[in-house]
């Protein structure tokens, strides 16, 4: 399994307690749907290693978890370590719900301009994601945002916006 096939759920972040248990921050919008996890792959030395544990609890984001077959020396040598999950683990969006990496090479349609190009990535700022579009060499920056977005096309890989007045004029020049 590579990252490319998986999603980042969290990170271990410290040990809870003396038995070997481990708090694993988890990084979704609704963490209560990880309670029945039983594995996950850890980052360790640049791979992707399956380990298996019991959600003991989940308060919030963190998870309080208990990895099987490790001693307590060797779970908590896991804090600081990334934990992915498999792409097709994640639950499915409809509507114009998305996850960002779904959506890289879709067509982006302004109402305005019609077709402004593809999404090459998504650009996560701390004040808002924002769409990195190309078309023929010139970048346009779009904010992800709900007032934006009209429409999701899954079946045409195609989004539908309304850019704010005057934006994309600003990097096309028209």
């Amino acid at each position: 399994m590579t990252k490319e096939e998986c999603y980042r759920l969290g990170n271990i972040t410290k040990p809870f307690g003396y038995k070997g248990q481990m708090v694993m921050y988890l990084d979704v919008d609704s963490p209560e749907e990880y309670v029945d996890l039983d594995s996950a792959f850890v980052e360790v030395k640049g791979h992707l290693v399956p380990y298996f544990f019991k959600v003991d609890n989940i308060n919030g984001n963190k998870a309080t978890v208990t990895f099987e077959e490790l001693t307590a020396d060797e779970a908590h040598a896991l804090a600081g370590h990334d934990v992915y999950l498999p792409l097709e683990m994640l639950p499915k969006l409809t509507g114009n719900q998305f996850y960002f990496h779904e959506v890289t090479g879709f067509k982006v349609v302004d109402a305005q301009h019609g077709e402004i190009g593809k999404i090459a990535s998504i650009i996560e700022y701390p004040a808002q994601p924002l769409f990195q579009i190309m078309q023929d060499g010139t970048e346009i920056l779009i904010p992800v945002i709900d007032q934006v977005i009209k429409k999701v096309d899954r079946e045409e890989k195609t989004i539908f916006i309304e850019a704010p007045n005057g934006l994309i004029d600003l990097y096309l020049g028209s």
